[in-house]
């Protein structure tokens, strides 16, 4: 008689099992999708849609402003293009602070890499600057109207 009760348990017991891995998990959100939500804090931040990995953002400071999903070259990409050639102090600041909760590293310290990658543009070292700050590689352009960062991180970092 324990026999058949030891059965049954074990039978109960394999049940239960299969429902709990056959049953539905919970939605969750991507994590680009939830880096593009943390950045609505930022005043005046407007997500736009989403396409081929790459959530379009906007913001008045930005001509084009976009957020690129993890792929096989980097983890996170920021790309924010302003209105001037030379841009303000106000620019280099409202970049850093996208930066900073896009890649999780202090304000303070993304302020100092996206003012030194900007400013280094120029007669010596032309309209295309990378450098490598804090595991992050920043790439900046400019144009005759118009400059450009983008802030990445790569894949193994």
């Amino acid at each position: 008689m324990t026999s058949g009760l030891f059965r049954r348990s074990i039978l109960l017991a394999a049940v239960l099992a299969v429902f709990s891995a056959t049953a539905p998990s919970p939605a969750r959100a991507d994590h680009c999708t939830d880096i593009a939500n943390q950045l609505k804090q930022i005043e005046g931040l407007k997500v736009g849609i989403t396409a081929a990995n790459i959530i379009y953002l906007s913001h008045p400071m930005a001509k084009e402003m976009s957020l690129g999903c993890p792929n096989r070259k980097y983890s996170n990409e920021l790309y924010v293009k302003g209105y001037k050639r030379k841009p303000k102090a106000d620019f280099a600041a409202f970049v850093a602070g996208a930066a900073a909760i896009v890649f999780t590293v202090p304000k303070d310290e993304l302020l100092k890499g996206v003012s030194s990658c900007l400013s280094r543009m120029g007669i010596f070292r032309g309209d295309d600057v990378s450098i490598r700050y804090r595991r992050l590689n920043m790439n900046c352009t400019r144009t005759r109207q118009d400059a450009a960062i983008a802030i990445s991180r790569g894949i193994d970092e």
